[in-house]
């Protein structure tokens, strides 16, 4: 299984699978609710590695999600459209795509016996463009 992740914005994020190593897809509703709420949101959860360009390699791009999730809320670049696809024996098993998505955590994590760093990247889509949220899948790459 592979993924991939793209974030539009002022510049283009491109993660290829050798780079993304795990998604979570989630909803959020108030667990308190004892009817469907319309308080919802959406959240993915996007874990990979750090890797060092050698020998001609492209730069690592996590370093610009790095620097997406320290963009202030004042500024219009930090919603942003993000992309994220599951794919699985050259078929999309799913297709995220968050058109305002914002940064909700970001983290990475760094360790003398590992070689690479790990990052975590946790996003949601922005509560008012909540019915903007498209889930594809079922098709050849």
């Amino acid at each position: 299984m592979g993924f991939t992740l793209k974030v539009e914005g002022p510049s283009t994020i491109d993660l290829g699978n050798t780079i993304v190593t795990g998604v979570k897809f989630g909803t959020d509703i108030p667990h308190d609710s004892n009817a469907r709420s319309t308080d919802l949101g959406s959240t993915i959860e996007i874990t990979g590695k750090i890797l060092t360009a050698v020998d001609g390699d492209p730069f690592d791009a996590t370093r610009q999600l790095g620097l997406w999730s320290l963009v202030p809320a004042e500024k219009a670049d930090c919603y942003r459209k993000v992309t994220v696809e599951v794919i699985a024996a050259s078929q999309v098993v799913r297709k995220y795509t968050y058109p305002n998505a914002f940064v909700v955590d970001y983290k990475e994590h760094y360790g003398d016996v590992e070689g690479v760093g790990t990052f975590t990247l946790i996003i949601k889509q922005k509560k008012d463009k909540m019915a903007q949220i498209a889930v594809e899948g079922g098709y050849s790459v």
